[in-house]
C-alpha cells in the first residue's frame, strides 16, 4: 500500500482562516470581493500593544472597503490581563488571547502579527516598559514586521507624545513604531534580517486620534485638523448584508476573555488619523493618495491587470467558474514577476480564488486528533472538482517523508474522489506547541531564536502535502495541512488541529501546594500515555530539605490516552521553605517531565500546550481562626482553591440563592474579583451581605473596577469610591498605616517580609475616597507618585467587619506567595 502523510488547509478562499477551523466555502459574492482585493496592491499595518487595543472599525474598513492588505501588529499577546471566561492566566491566557485575535481577524479580514514582548502587567510609563522589555529586540521585531509585511501606510493606535498619561505599553508601541519608520530602509540596521527580507520604506505613518485624546469633543472641535484625515467607516456592504461597524463589532466581540462583547451599530462613523511622518495626502479622504495600488505598481503587472480587471468586470455570479481560463492565465503571468513580495502574496490569493471559483475542495482527515513521534497514522482524503473545468490531480507529494505519488486522477465535475493512506511521523519532528513557550523567557521577553518564526501568530504545522493539479492546462500546487474531524451529536461537524505530543506526560493538579497543617502531604501525579504500550519509572524531584517517599514508582499504560495516578508522600522541613517539585518519567532511557494542557472554548480552535510539569511547594508558617468560608465567584480567579489549600472549608455560593439565613452559617464571606462588575444578581443581594456584617459577620470584597458596576450605591456599609489607582511595581515599599490594627497582628504577625516575592503588581483599582468609618491599613506607591492609601480598608459595622481590598491576591496565591496567604488568613479571622 502506498504511504502518505499530509495535512489539509481548511481555508479555500479567505487567507485569514486558521488551520483548525471548519472549511470556508465561499459564495459567488465573496469570490467577487476577493477578486477586487486581488486587484489592489497596497498594504496597511496597524500597530498597538495588546489584544483588544486594535480599532476593528478601521481594520475592517481598510480590508473590506479599501481592499488593502491589512494587518494588526500587537506587540504582546496579552498575558498580563485578567480572564473573564476561565481560570487560565499568564502563558495560557496569552495562548487564548492570541487565538481570539486570530478569530477577530477572520471576522474583519485582517492578518495578525506579534513581537516577542511579554505582557508583564500594567505599566505606568514607557521608561518602565522599555526597561523590562528588551527595547533593542522589540524594536528589531517591529522593524522585522515592517520589512516583511511592506506596508505603504502605518497607523498607530496610541499617541507617542504623551508618556505617562496611559498604559506604558500603549505609548511604547507608538514610540517604537515611529522609531522603526526611520530604520526599516537602512541596510546597516539589523543586518541579520536582510538574509530573509529586503529593506523597506513606508510612505506614511498616522496616529489614529479621536476626541478622547483631546479630553472632550469640544476640545477636539477646536483643534487644528490640518494634518488630520477623516475616513467614513460606517459604509454598508450589500454583498454581506452588514455595515462596516457591524463587522467591527463582531470582530471586537471575539475578545471574550476580556469581556469585550460589542453590539453592532449602523450609520455614519468617522475615524480620524493624524499624519506623523511622510507626505500628507492631497485627497484627505484617501489614505493611499499618490501611491500606485494598481497592477502597474510592479514590473510586468500591466498584462496581469488587463486580464484581472476584465475578470472583475465580467464576473458571472451564476457561474464563477467561467472566469477560470482567464484566472489561470493571470496565475501564469504572476509566476513571472520579478517582485518576490507581490508574487508570493498574489500567487496565494489567486490560487485560493481559482479553487473557490471552480468549487475545488481538498481535505485530508486523520483518524485521531494527535499522535507521537514514530507512530503510524491513517488519513482519509477527499478531492472534488465541482465545475466543468478540466482538472487532473497529477501528484501528491510529501517531501518531508519522501512521498511522491504520481498516479494521475482525472477530477470530473462533481464526482467525489476518496483515498486512504498510512504514514509514520518522523522521529525528528517537533512537538506541536506554542512556539514562544518552547523556551523559558524573562519577565519582559519571550525567547525565540528562529528569526523566521518571530512575529508569527501561531506555530506552523510542520507536516504538509502538495497537491499538484492541472487546471485548464496550467499546473498549480496546493499545499495543505492535516486536521482531525469528528461529529458531535449536538454541534455536528467538529474540526480540531492534528498535533504531535510526547509519548507520555505527567501532571500534578495543583500548581501550588501549601503545607500549613502538617509536615506531610500526599502528592498525586497523573501519568497519561500519548501512545499504546508505555511503561517506565516515575520519580519526584524536590527542593533541598524536603523528603519524598517512595523514591521511585513503576507504571504501565496499555492504551493511548490511558491515565494512571500514582501517589508520592512529600514531607516538608520544619521551618518556612519553598521550592518546586517536578515529576520525572523514565521510559526506555528517555526522561519526560512535561504536562500536556488543553484549552477548549467554542470561540477559538482547540489548543494543546506543552509546558514544564512543575508545582511550587511552600512550607508556610500560618495560623488561622474560623473554618467555614462562603465564596461568591467573580471573574475567573483561583482564590477558593487556594483557601482550601490552607485548611479552610470553602463553599461556592450561588448568588441567586443567597439569603440572610444561608449567610449566617459562615465564619466569613469572600466576594471574588470583579464580581460586582460581572454578577448581575449581586445588586439585589448586597443588602443581605451588609446585613450579614451588621449581625456579626465578616465580609471581604476583592477588587472591582468603577466601570460598569452592578452594585454602585451600597458597595460598602459606608460611602466608598473606587478609582483607577494602582501600584504596578510588585516590589514597591509598603507602609503600615495602622500597625496596631488586628488585621496586621492576629493570628499572624504581618511584617515587611510578608510583602517580599510578590508578582506582577501590589494591587489595582484602589478606592481613593472613603468615609471616616474605614481604617486604611496599608499604603504604597510607584516611583515618582503620591502615596496610595487604599489597598486595604477595614470598617467595623454593627457587630461585624467589612473589608475592601485591591491587593492582587488572585495573582499572589497561584504564585505561592507566603505573605499573601498569611495576610488573607488575618482578614478571614477578623472578629473571631
Amino acid at each position: 500500500m502506498r504511504q502518505l502523510l499530509l495535512i489539509v488547509s481548511i481555508c479555500i478562499l479567505l487567507p485569514f482562516t486558521t488551520n483548525a477551523q471548519k472549511p470556508k466555502k465561499p459564495n459567488a459574492a465573496e469570490i467577487h470581493e476577493s477578486i477586487k482585493k486581488l486587484n489592489f496592491l497596497g498594504s496597511v499595518l496597524y500597530v498597538a500593544a495588546h489584544p483588544d487595543d486594535e480599532n476593528t472599525r478601521l481594520i475592517s474598513y481598510m480590508s473590506n472597503q479599501v481592499k488593502a492588505r491589512t494587518a494588526y501588529l500587537s506587540l504582546t499577546r496579552g498575558d498580563g490581563g485578567q480572564n473573564l471566561i476561565g481560570p487560565e492566566i499568564r502563558e495560557l491566557l496569552g495562548v487564548i488571547r492570541t487565538q481570539e485575535l486570530l478569530a477577530a481577524r477572520r471576522t474583519d479580514g485582517g492578518e495578525q502579527f506579534f513581537t516577542r514582548a511579554n505582557d508583564f502587567g500594567y505599566s505606568k510609563h514607557p521608561d518602565e516598559t522599555l526597561s523590562i522589555w528588551n527595547k533593542k529586540e522589540v524594536l528589531s521585531d517591529v522593524v522585522w514586521a515592517i520589512r516583511k509585511f511592506q506596508p505603504d501606510v502605518i497607523i498607530n493606535r496610541f499617541n507617542h507624545r504623551t508618556p505617562g498619561t496611559t498604559h506604558g505599553h500603549h505609548t511604547s508601541s507608538a514610540m517604537l513604531s515611529i522609531e522603526a519608520f526611520d530604520l526599516t530602509n537602512d541596510k546597516t540596521v539589523y543586518q541579520d534580517q536582510l538574509k530573509y527580507v529586503d529593506t523597506w520604506q513606508p510612505k506614511r505613518l498616522f496616529f489614529n486620534t479621536s476626541w478622547w485624546f483631546y479630553g472632550s469633543r469640544e476640545n477636539f472641535e477646536k483643534a487644528d485638523k490640518t494634518n488630520i484625515l477623516e475616513l467614513e467607516t460606517g459604509v454598508y456592504y450589500p454583498s454581506s448584508g452588514l455595515s462596516n461597524t457591524e463587522i467591527a463589532s463582531l470582530s471586537r466581540s471575539q475578545h471574550k476573555s476580556q469581556g469585550f462583547g460589542s453590539t453592532g451599530t449602523r450609520g455614519a462613523q468617522t475615524e480620524y488619523i493624524e499624519l506623523i511622518k511622510g507626505e500628507l495626502p492631497k485627497d484627505k479622504i484617501n489614505i493611499f493618495e499618490g501611491i500606485d495600488t494598481s497592477w502597474n505598481r510592479v514590473k510586468g503587472g500591466k498584462a496581469i491587470g488587463d486580464i484581472l480587471y476584465q475578470v472583475e468586470k465580467d464576473f458571472d455570479f451564476r457561474k464563477p467558474s467561467s472566469s477560470i481560463p482567464q484566472l489561470v492565465k493571470a496565475y501564469q503571468l504572476i509566476q513571472l514577476l520579478e517582485d518576490k513580495h507581490w508574487k508570493e502574496i498574489k500567487s496565494r490569493e489567486i490560487k485560493n480564488i481559482i479553487a473557490a471559483a471552480s468549487g475545488l475542495y481538498l481535505e485530508a482527515v486523520v483518524t485521531e486528533p494527535n499522535t507521537t513521534k514514530g507512530s503510524e497514522i491513517n488519513l482519509r482524503l477527499e478531492a472534488i472538482n465541482r465545475s466543468e473545468c478540466n482538472m487532473t490531480l497529477k501528484s501528491i507529494s510529501i517531501d518531508a517523508i519522501g512521498i511522491n505519488d504520481v498516479s494521475e486522477k482525472g477530477l470530473i465535475n462533481n464526482i467525489r474522489n476518496n483515498f486512504e493512506f498510512k504514514g509514520s511521523i518522523p522521529a525528528n519532528y517537533e512537538y506541536t506547541n506554542a512556539y514562544w513557550l518552547n523556551k523559558k523567557g524573562t519577565l519582559g521577553m519571550y525567547d525565540v531564536s528562529d528569526r523566521q518564526m518571530i512575529g508569527k501568530p501561531e506555530t506552523d504545522h510542520s507536516l504538509s502535502a502538495t497537491f499538484t493539479i492541472d487546471i485548464e492546462g496550467v499546473t498549480i500546487p496546493y499545499i495543505k495541512n492535516a486536521v482531525y474531524k469528528t461529529n458531535d451529536p449536538v454541534k455536528g461537524e467538529i474540526y480540531k488541529p492534528f498535533e504531535i505530543i510526547p509519548e507520555v506526560s505527567a501532571r500534578i493538579k495543583d500548581k501550588v501546594i501549601i503545607f500549613a497543617n502538617g509536615p506531610s502531604k500526599q502528592i498525586p501525579v497523573t501519568i497519561k500515555a500519548g501512545k499504546p504500550g508505555i511503561s517506565g519509572t516515575a520519580s519526584l524531584s524536590h527542593p533541598e530539605g524536603w523528603q519524598v517517599s517512595p523514591k521511585n514508582i513503576d507504571f504501565k499504560l496499555s492504551q493511548k490516552g490511558e491515565e494512571k495516578t500514582i501517589v508520592f508522600t512529600l514531607t516538608a522541613p520544619k521551618n518556612q521553605s519553598e521550592g518546586y517539585i517536578i515529576p520525572k518519567l523514565n521510559v526506555n532511557g528517555n526522561t519526560y517531565s512535561t504536562d500536556v494542557v488543553t484549552i477548549d472554548y467554542d470561540h477559538i480552535p482547540f489548543q494543546t500546550v506543552i509546558l514544564p510539569s512543575e508545582t511550587k511547594v511552600v512550607r508556610l508558617d500560618i495560623k488561622k481562626k474560623g473554618q467555614n468560608i462562603g465564596y461568591i465567584e467573580g471573574a475567573g480567579d483561583v482564590v477558593p482553591e487556594s483557601l482550601r489549600q490552607i485548611g479552610y472549608q470553602v463553599t461556592l455560593l450561588d448568588p441567586e440563592s443567597i439569603t440572610l439565613e444561608k449567610l449566617q452559617s459562615f465564619d466569613a464571606i469572600v466576594v471574588g474579583i470583579r464580581a460586582y462588575n460581572t454578577v448581575e444578581e449581586l445588586k439585589f443581594k448586597q443588602q443581605y451581605l451588609l446585613k450579614y456584617v451588621e449581625n456579626g459577620g465578616n465580609l471581604i470584597v476583592q477588587y472591582n473596577t468603577s466601570h460598569r458596576l452592578k452594585v454602585k450605591e451600597d458597595l460598602g456599609p459606608y460611602p466608598i469610591k473606587l478609582s483607577r489607582d494602582r501600584v504596578t511595581d510588585e516590589n514597591a515599599e509598603i507602609t503600615f498605616l495602622s500597625p496596631e490594627h488586628l488585621v496586621l497582628n492576629s493570628p499572624n504577625k504581618i511584617t515587611e517580609a510578608d510583602f517580599k516575592g510578590w508578582v506582577q503588581e501590589r494591587g489595582l483599582y484602589f478606592p481613593n475616597e472613603w468615609s471616616k468609618e474605614y481604617i486604611p491599613i496599608l499604603a504604597s506607591n510607584d516611583k515618582g507618585e503620591s502615596e496610595k492609601k487604599g489597598p486595604l480598608l477595614v470598617a467595623k459595622y454593627g457587630k461585624g467587619y467589612y473589608v475592601y481590598t485591591g491587593l492582587s491576591f488572585f495573582r499572589e496565591f497561584p504564585a505561592g506567595v507566603p505573605g499573601a496567604y498569611r495576610l488573607f488568613a488575618n482578614m478571614l479571622s477578623l472578629g473571631k
